[in-house]
């Protein structure tokens, strides 16, 4: 398989982009390189904040429409790193930095893609190639923003480190305040009532309770609490009991049906911090996916979260790298990696037919 004309390009891309700190809400100065980029290309981009997108040269409204999208922000270096984050290192095959494998990789892959099919006048779809901000906190002002903007998408492409396999299913997730209630009172009397031991029978629920439907791609909806905070001193009984439950949906549950259950079933006061965050599946006969497998691609479901749950429509999350790699210490892919996602990309898009 022969390395695309745009991947050595790509590459270096990714290197300026790993030498420039991104945080998310801190993502202008990779937007502006990004920018400049596609200026070299001779490709004109458009900007909202810090998200940049381009569309092909050949785009028409009688069309349907395929994003490709991945971001440009990235986590906060971990202090066990060995390198420096931001050196872009390449050693042999590996190229180390902060936001190589999560997710630049995939970004200036699917860069890359667009960019070979950028002068196509015979594509039986169009393309539009989003670089996104805030993906790492599922920011307001990153690809949710500029949605409106782009019109009707009837498949989106989501660059994340998955080994070019097919994530065709990614659990949602909803974050829980939960609050037990009792009334404070002297702890050397039996006066008042414990929030802690009113809140432990809700606490044991949300272990042991399991969802009806299960998942072939996702497995079960599953519910962990992960921080309980009560009291303000030894010797006065608490009134109230914070805790915070972390709940990871499947497809059959959206998160706002996933509330009402844990609702019925909890004597507590639930104040979900979001809705937005909806598990996504795209149809096994779809044809990305029929694509896909005849290129040798597996399908499976994704337990991570990325901007598929904000998107309103098909998507598929697909990318080089290893997402066991993100958000870790001396983050790498290897420049074989890119090399084989930006023909895979290729190959996948050549030829389809949006049913």
């Amino acid at each position: 398989m022969g390395s695309s004309k745009h991947t050595p390009a790509a590459i270096d891309l990714l290197k300026q982009l790993i030498q420039i700190p991104s945080l998310s809400r801190q993502e202008d100065k990779t937007a502006d390189c990004i920018v400049n980029f596609f200026h070299s290309q001779a490709v004109t981009s458009m900007r909202q904040g810090n998200n940049v997108w381009v569309l092909n040269q050949a785009f028409s409204a009688g069309k349907p429409t395929i994003l490709l999208n991945s971001h440009h922000d990235t986590v906060k270096a971990k202090q066990d790193w060995t390198r420096d984050p931001h050196a872009a290192t390449v050693e042999g095959d590996t190229l180390y930095g902060l936001g190589s494998n999560d997710a630049g990789g995939p970004l200036v892959s699917l860069m890359a893609c667009f960019l070979h099919f950028y002068e196509r006048k015979d594509l039986p779809y169009n393309l539009i190639m989003a670089a996104t901000a805030e993906e790492e906190i599922s920011g307001a002002n990153g690809i949710a923003s500029i949605l409106p903007q782009l019109g009707t998408i009837d498949l989106g492409i989501v660059g994340e480190p998955t080994e070019m396999q097919l994530a065709i299913a990614e659990k949602g997730l909803m974050v829980m305040d939960c609050y037990g209630k009792g009334k404070s009172g002297h702890a050397a009397r039996n006066e008042g009532i414990n929030a802690i031991y009113a809140s432990i029978p809700d606490i044991n629920w949300f272990q042991n309770y399991q969802f009806e439907e299960v998942s072939d791609f996702l497995g079960p909806v599953k519910m962990s609490v992960t921080q309980i905070n009560a009291g303000t001193q030894h010797n006065v009984v608490p009134d109230e009991c914070h805790f915070v439950v972390d709940v990871r949906t499947n497809e059959f549950y959206s998160n706002q049906k996933a509330f009402e259950i844990i609702d019925k079933h909890t004597q507590c006061e639930l104040k979900p911090r979001s809705f937005r965050l909806n598990s996504s599946r795209l149809a096994p006969d779809h044809p990305i996916v029929r694509r896909g497998r005849e290129l040798g691609r597996e399908t499976y479901g994704s337990p991570t979260l990325s901007d598929q749950a904000l998107m309103p429509f098909p998507t598929l999350k697909m990318g080089p790298g290893d997402s066991a790699r993100s958000h870790t210490a001396d983050e790498y892919i290897l420049l074989s990696e890119i090399e084989l996602g930006v023909e895979l990309y290729i190959q996948m898009l050549d030829g389809l037919v949006l049913e």
